[in-house]
């Protein structure tokens, strides 16, 4: 397969993944008494943590690489139009997740590390956050359903399966492990989309979705 552009930016979604996991790991350096089996990752990023800096730096590629993953991986698709309409419509609202993602938390972030949620930007954080999940859930719902249906797609419906546990893992796990342990199934949830993210990306790159090859 001759590789085009849009295989190649696939890419970023790999480049994504390590730039996140390089701010989860190495911006609690820059938080003093940050403890990452209990807090969550988005307290090194709000506004009046001492990480928020160097988060910034570490995560400068994740937003912006997530996010022309997932659309150029919609472009594709909608051009080539792999295994049915199902799977079709679970990328679309898995990017429109994305793109949710990057503006609105852009838009309203943490405003105090580890603080009880009271303003109106934090309470707009965690309605974005409900989206987000939302939108997780029912896009890589139906990609494991097209999965399923079809062989052509059934990786991504088995790595959307696999994302989807993590998710699960998250949200049960945080309502279930003690306080002191709820950064560590946290984790599971917030890498859930940007593995699944990365794996899109690589098989964009791999020319997965041509319906040609």
């Amino acid at each position: 397969m001759k590789r085009k552009l849009i295989h190649w930016l696939g890419l970023c979604g790999i480049l994504a993944l390590l730039s996140y996991t390089a701010a989860v790991v190495f911006s609690p350096s820059a938080y003093p008494g940050y403890q990452w089996m209990a807090q969550a990752v988005s307290d090194l990023s709000a506004e009046t943590a001492p990480s928020r800096q160097l988060w910034g730096q570490l995560a400068a590629f994740y937003n912006v690489g997530s996010v022309v993953c997932v659309t150029c991986v919609s472009i594709r698709v909608s051009e080539q139009k792999p295994a049915g309409k199902l799977f079709r419509i679970g990328i679309y609202l898995f990017t429109l997740m994305s793109w949710l993602s990057s503006v609105g938390y852009a838009m309203f972030p943490l405003t105090d590390a580890g603080k009880e949620i009271a303003t109106f930007p934090e309470i707009m954080h965690i309605a974005v956050t409900v989206l987000v999940v939302l939108l997780s859930i029912v896009s890589l719902t139906l990609l494991i359903i097209a999965g399923v249906k079809n062989k052509e797609v059934r990786s991504t419906g088995i790595c959307a399966a696999i994302a989807l546990a993590m998710m699960m893992i998250g949200a049960i796990g945080q309502g279930v492990v003690p306080p002191q342990y709820f950064g560590i199934v946290e984790r599971f949830s917030v890498f859930a989309a940007v593995g699944f993210t990365a794996v899109l990306g690589w098989q964009l790159f791999a020319g997965m979705f041509e319906t040609g090859r």
